[in-house]
Order: structure tokens, then sequence, then C-alpha cells
């Protein structure tokens, strides 16, 4: 029996009515088809120049599986620049479905890439776990920077979707913690988990996409925030203070529900005072960088955030807005 017909891609559920149940064998289903090779035509090939594989970080009572991408060339060189990745979903999603543009990354900068597998947003698993997650990994890997082979003068956040909220996140409270970072990569993140999430015109014009719905979002509000917490606190766009942060790339695809979240935190950082650039690619939607098999708007997209990096990552220099 061939891998693709071994495990078929299970059908969308009815997001109003899961249950707890329902979507927890949804997200098993559907992220064993997103890991599998037969998936790459889809989520691209890994760069042939990095290393791949599963480690295990302990972390305060417990412990969480990272994905970790190495150059090839020099991989036993220490000093490396460090890229703390979280991947989309929310509720649903691996590492694996981004080892396209995270292994490129490792090989061209090069660097060390760690892809946090955080806990998933479920009915008893909140946003504030994952946010612990992103955030208690890089403290982690930053404080045994030798164990790592890094260095933690230089290292950046990188996240998508969800994984941009909880990098976005990860930022404020690095620059909080005193913990510095060269700079935060943020694609088509969501950045309102208030009752305002689905007020803006992108969600309107875009409300019924192939890659995210209105009824997904819905779903995605009710498990990141629920009942007695606080949806400010974990909504970057209604930060306090937006100072002093990281110099950000904001990479937003146009024909998506959350493109204005997108736009509006950039437009936020920049009226601080934090360096930021917002990229638009016309046409591209929702989770595009983790599909360039299928949307080409992902190859260009990776190669200016790869530019990026590169260049705060090695030379320190903010970037202009």
């Amino acid at each position: 029996m061939s891998e693709s017909t071994a495990v078929a891609r299970p059908p969308e559920p009815d997001w109003q009515t899961i249950t707890a149940e329902e979507l927890v064998a949804y997200r098993d289903a559907e992220n064993r088809f997103r890991a599998l090779g037969a998936a790459r035509a889809i989520t691209g090939e890994p760069d042939p120049g990095a290393t791949i594989q599963w480690e295990t970080v302990a972390l305060p009572g417990r412990e969480l599986p990272v994905r970790v991408y190495r150059p090839e060339a020099g991989a036993d060189r220490g000093g490396l620049p460090l890229v703390i990745h979280v991947h989309g979903g929310g509720f649903v999603g691996t590492a694996v479905q981004c080892d396209w543009g995270t292994s490129h990354l490792a090989a061209r900068l090069p660097a060390v890439v760690v892809s946090v597998e955080h806990r998933l947003l479920a009915h008893d698993s909140p946003l504030s776990a994952a946010a612990d997650d992103g955030w208690d990994v890089l403290q982690h890997v930053v404080r045994h920077a030798g164990r790592w082979g890094i260095d933690p003068a230089r290292t950046a956040v990188f996240g998508e979707s969800c994984g941009g909220l909880i990098s976005a996140l990860t930022a404020l409270r690095a620059r909080d913690a005193g913990l510095h970072l060269a700079a935060q990569v943020l694609v088509n993140p969501a950045v309102d988990v208030t009752d305002t999430l689905l007020d803006y015109d992108s969600a309107t014009a875009y409300a019924h996409t192939p890659t995210l719905g209105l009824p997904q979002l819905r779903l995605f509000q009710r498990l990141a925030v629920p009942a007695g917490t606080d949806p400010r606190a974990l909504s970057p766009l209604y930060a306090d203070d937006l100072k002093g942060l990281a110099p950000a790339l904001v990479v937003v695809p146009t024909d998506d529900p959350l493109a204005d979240h997108g736009r509006h935190y950039a437009e936020r950082l920049q009226a601080a005072g934090t360096p930021a650039r917002l990229s638009e690619y016309p046409g591209a939607p929702h989770a595009f960088l983790a599909l360039p098999g299928i949307v080409p708007q992902a190859e260009p997209a990776l190669a200016e955030i790869l530019d990026f990096l590169r260049v705060s990552l090695n030379s320190g220099q903010d970037q202009q807005t």
C-alpha cells in the first residue's frame, strides 16, 4: 500500500458544532496527512543543504518536541544565528508542514532553526499555553547556547498565522525581559483575538477562502480565549507599548481574511518607532508560505524573508520602515 493511500486527508468538519473529541480526532488525522511525504507536492521539498531532526526540550513542568534544522555545511561550527519558528494552524498543524521554508533558512542563512511543536489550541488548552511554549523554548535555547551551537546575540523569531501571533507575543516578552532579539518575521499574523477579530474589511472580503474561513476563525477565537481570559493581553495589536521591539518584517497575503491584522500591526509598530516593513503579496491566500507547491508567491516571499534575516542577524542593522 502506498503512503498516499495509507493515510487519506480527513474531510473538513463542521467548525460550528465540532466537539472536543471530534477536534482531537480531526487534528490528529490532518497532522498525519501533513507529515506525509506525499504532501510535499503541496508543502514543498526540504532544502538538501539542511539536516532535520526532532528533539525534546525540557521546560518547566513539561517536555516539548521541537523540530531542529541545521546547515549541512559547517554543521559542526558553533555560534550560528538562531531562528525560533512557530508554525501556523492554531488548533491543527505541525512543524513538518513548514519544512520547506525552515530548512531553506537553515541552509542559506545559515542558521539553527528551532520550530516549536507547541500545544495546539483545544477546549482544555488555550492560547496562553501555546504562547508560553514559544517563549519558554526561546529562553531555553538561548540559556543553553553552547549546547545548541548558537550565538544568542543573533536571535530572531519567525511565525506564521497563529504562529505569527505567538511570535509577536514572544517579541513583546523578550523586550520586557531584556532578552535581545535581532528581528521578528510575522507572516499573515493573527494579532487580534478580541471581539474585534473579524471587524476588518479583509475579513468581509475574504470570509470563505479555501485556506481559511470565518467558521475556523470563530472556533480559533473560542479556543484561544476561554471565558475569564483577557483577550487584549493576548492581542499584540492592543499592546499598550510597542516601542523598543525587534525590527519587524510583516508579510501579508492580500487574499486573506486576516490581511488587515498584519497591515494594522505594521502601522502600529511604525507609529511606536519600531522599525517595521510591511510587504504584501497580491493574490496570495492565507498560509501561502507553507504551500509553495501550489502558490507561486511563496518563493519570492521566502527570498524576502531570507534577505531580511540575513541582514538583521549578520550585520545587526535595523531595517528601514
